[in-house]
């Protein structure tokens, strides 16, 4: 789950982490509130979508860029008023762009010098790691690109949690001397508390400032939660916003389906993450396109099938179907009679291509061929992905 930038702030402030003051608005006069409420004068309105590049990005109502500094109330509503109810595309949105319905209004700074500083997971070392960088304000793969030992990386222990020496190397590597060395400690501390607290995932500022009058301050701040421990977390919970999410994936989550939707046209149902993977792979190995990922987990009921197969349905990229499950802790029979009402109810009319092995196989794949539907059955994954191709392509 994303979440925006003004949110992001407000986990800050509760947090003790030093950033900007800023409201949030959505309509012209709101913004000019706003902007009134934070004393006017030289304020910044930036663009709530979950993308990053917003400041180079284009409207297309023509209008360019989604972040504006503005010297007036005045000024700041008709920038919010350009950006609201409007489509911003960048980098990271495609060509289809995402819908602006609020700005967020945030106190402008001097800045003298960025940094990068992120806090996430570290599958590798299966621990909690803090990168940091004096190279802010560019993307974290350009640095890496470019100018890799400019990257610091320090590994937190899972347990004992941030140490002082921990916070002595990154205030060495950042160069960081007296006051805002002592500044960056009390910063990075009150962090990762948040890290912790909120079970993150990641949480990525760039960038960090030093600002004119040499105070540290955090601008801009993507976040990322462990979605197995949200229902821990109401408050952040609210933060969903689901018209940033894609609705076939909102609808996945109703049910408890991991689905995320890709650009091909053989859509996959699977039970299991790795397995899903590996029917993606072998679809594009046999020639194919996956139209998606979607794991229905291991012990998905009729109601998932049906409503894994209604979201499939709603994708119009969507040409053929491959269902690979293995039955372990599943029945294959209780799968099939999913499948087969799946059908029924969809008026299903693509190529559906079906392999079940495991758990109760031969009665599963007795209940397909009493179906009386045209499903084309296949004994190994690599059968069923040429047979899904071929269908789709013929």
């Amino acid at each position: 789950m994303n979440i925006h930038e003004y949110q992001a702030q407000e986990l800050f402030t509760q947090f003790g982490v030093p950033c900007p003051a800023g409201k949030v608005a959505s309509s012209r006069a709101a913004a000019e509130a706003a902007a009134t409420e934070l004393g006017g004068g030289k304020l910044v309105v930036k663009a709530q979508v979950h993308a990053g590049g917003r400041g180079k990005g284009t409207f297309k109502n023509g209008f360019q860029g989604g972040v504006h500094l503005g010297n007036s109330p005045t000024e700041i509503g008709e920038f919010a008023e350009k950006m609201i109810g409007q489509t911003l595309v960048t980098k990271q949105t495609g060509d289809e762009g995402k819908l602006v319905s609020k700005v967020m209004i945030g106190e402008a700074v001097s800045i003298e010098k960025e940094y990068y500083l992120a806090v996430l997971m570290d599958r590798e070392s299966n621990s909690p790691v803090i990168v940091a960088s004096t190279e802010g304000g560019m993307d974290i793969e350009e640095v890496a690109e470019n100018t890799p030992e400019a990257i610091i990386r320090e590994i937190v222990h899972p347990t004992l949690g941030l140490q002082a020496y921990n916070i002595r190397k990154l205030i060495k590597g950042l160069k960081f001397e007296k006051d805002q060395a002592k500044q960056f400690s009390k910063l990075i501390k009150s962090l990762y508390k948040l890290f912790i607290a909120c079970d993150c995932s990641m949480v990525e500022i760039n960038p960090m400032a030093l600002t004119t009058d040499g105070q540290l301050i955090c601008l801009d701040a993507k976040f990322g939660f462990d979605a197995n421990a949200l229902y821990r977390h109401p408050n952040i919970m609210a933060y969903r916003d689901l018209s940033e999410e894609d609705p076939r994936e909102v609808e996945a989550s109703k049910y408890d389906l991991n689905y995320i939707g890709l650009d091909g046209s053989i859509a996959c149902l699977v039970n299991g993450a790795g397995l899903a993977m590996a029917t993606m792979d072998i679809i594009k190995f046999s020639g194919g396109e996956p139209a998606n990922f979607l794991d229905v987990g291991g012990g998905a009921s009729e109601e998932q099938v049906t409503a894994a197969f209604n979201i499939i349905m709603g994708d119009p990229n969507v040409k053929g179907i491959l269902v690979n499950i293995f039955g372990g802790i599943m029945d294959c029979e209780v799968i099939a009679k999913g499948i087969v009402e799946a059908c029924k109810q969809t008026g299903l009319t693509l190529p559906l291509v079906v392999r079940l092995e495991g758990n109760n196989v031969v009665a599963g794949k007795e209940v397909l061929a009493n179906s009386g539907l045209p499903i084309i059955s296949a004994d190994t994954l690599s059968e069923a992905a040429k047979k899904a191709v071929a269908a789709v392509n013929g």
